[in-house]
This record gives structure tokens, sequence and C-alpha cells, in this order.
């Protein structure tokens, strides 16, 4: 139960930051010994992440279903572009959410199998985390950041849902690898940040209740994360993460992410060094 408690914590902490929460619950969850706490077990208590992003744009997520509704039911006209949301702004980022989610969910089922082993390879991690967040330093440098959410197009929103479906690999980030692509689009970085987190709450739910069900009736083997203590991480997630939107959404009007860039640098050499002397192993077992 306190390795669900604090796994729940780095979950709520690191999901909204461009930090990468799979890499930093494959890397702690080594560091407490629960070895990997596996794919299902962070789908899982993502959900409780994602939960706190519905109740911090419930309004806007309302909005968006309304004019969606209104706009396929044929209020503004029966033609195919006033269904599509010609004269609805919100019904377009309705639209736009659905497109940007199509690549990581057919990438998601396309290598899932290596997603749940392979990919979660320590090695890989370190070397993602310090190469995207080099990426991300340099998208904020160069980025115009002129456009807003009124300024999304599918184009850009497929562009936002394939850099969304690199976070398949711990240590890119979700919100790092979107972001990213965001200010190299010419995003303000409150746009970007507020675009992925209203794109991740399909992808994470999907994902998360199809692991949810996939994992009941499963025989319960020693060592495995057990629902109550699943449950436990997934509602300390959602309370931590919660507080993490507010502020990170108020930082990042005033702030750079260079912060982000030299943290994540760091963690990525740190990781490597503990892989060298053997305090990590590069897979370990999985236990969810």
């Amino acid at each position: 139960m306190w390795e669900a408690i604090v796994l729940g914590l780095v979950q709520g902490l690191t999901e909204f930051l461009p930090i990468s929460s799979s890499a930093h619950l494959r890397i702690v969850g080594e560091l407490i010994g629960t070895s990997d706490p596996g794919a299902a077990f962070t789908a899982i208590i993502q959900i409780g992440t994602e939960a706190a992003v519905v109740l911090y744009y419930r309004r806007t997520i309302r909005d968006i279903c309304v004019d969606w509704w209104k706009a396929l039911r044929g209020d503004d006209g029966r033609d195919r572009a006033a269904r599509f949301g010609k004269h609805r702004e919100r019904a377009r980022m309705a639209w736009y959410i659905v497109i940007g989610t199509i690549p990581i969910g057919v990438l998601g089922y396309l290598f899932q199998d290596k997603i749940e082993t392979s990919l979660r390879n320590l090695w890989i991690t370190a070397t993602v985390l310090i190469l995207f967040g080099l990426l991300l330093g340099w998208a904020d440098r160069v980025g115009r950041r002129t456009r807003t959410t009124h300024d999304l197009t599918p184009r850009r929103a497929v562009t936002f849902g394939l850099a969304q479906a690199m976070a398949l690999i711990p240590g890119v980030s979700r919100s790092g690898g979107t972001i990213t692509a965001g200010l190299l689009m010419g995003f303000t970085r409150k746009a970007a940040a507020e675009y992925s987190f209203l794109l991740a709450i399909p992808a994470v739910m999907i994902s998360g209740f199809f692991q949810l069900f996939k994992t009941i009736g499963e025989p319960h083997r020693a060592g495995e994360a057990g629902w109550g203590a699943t449950l436990v991480a997934t509602i300390i997630a959602f309370a931590v993460g919660y507080v993490v939107i507010i502020g990170f959404l108020k930082l990042i009007t005033t702030r750079s992410f260079k912060g982000f860039v030299v943290y994540r640098v760091i963690i990525g050499i740190v990781v490597v060094i503990l892989l060298v002397t053997g305090v990590l192993t590069a897979q370990g077992g999985v236990i969810f």
C-alpha cells in the first residue's frame, strides 16, 4: 500500500509536466523495490489524473460536447461543412480531438506488445528523456508562440496527435511531446498545453479502462499490485494532479520550459549512471 501511495504521488506530480509520468513511474518503481509497475498499472492510475482534467475543464468540455451535438444534428445546416463545425468553433474542437486521438489509437494497438515490454527498457527511457528534453528546449526557443486554439486545423490536429503517440515510449512525455509540437507550429505555451490536456482525455481513458477490464477476472499473482492498492494510487493521482494543473498553467504563462529541460537531462544522466553501476536494471519485472 505504501508503494501505491508513492506511485500515486509520482503520477499526480508528473502527468501534466513535460517530464514523462510513465518514465518516473518506471524509475521510481524500480528504486522502491516494486520493479517495473507495468504498463497496465500505469494506464489504470492515469485514469485518476485524467479525471482531474475533466474536473478542471468541465465547463469547456460541456460546451464542446453541446456544440458538437448541435452541429451533428444539423442545427446550423444539414450540409457536411455545418455538421463538421463550420459555424461552431467548439464543435470543430471536438473533431480536432477525435482526429488527434487516431494516431495514438492506431499505434497503440499495433505496437501493444512492445509498449508493454521492450519499450520500457530503462536505457530507452533515459535516452528519450534527454533527447526530447533538448527538443522541447529548442522548440521553446525558436517557436513564434502566436497561435491559439482558434488556429487549429485538421492537419495541425494530426501533428499534435502524432506527437502524443510518441508518449507511448516512457520518457517522451505526453504533454511534453504535444507541447513541443505545438511550439514548433507556432502555438503559445498555454494553447499547446490546454489542447494537450484535452487531447489526452479520450486516449488515456480508453487505454485505462481497456487495461482495467482486461485484468478483471485474471488470477492474482504474488507481487502484483492488488485492486485496493491500485485504487489508492488512482485517487491520490487525481487529487495531486488537479493541483498540478492549476500551478502548471500559471507557471507557463510567465516562465519558459528551461527548468524542465534541465531536469529531464539531469534525470536521464542519473538513470544512465544507476544503470551502469547496477543500481537499476534495464528491463525490470512487471508487477501488474
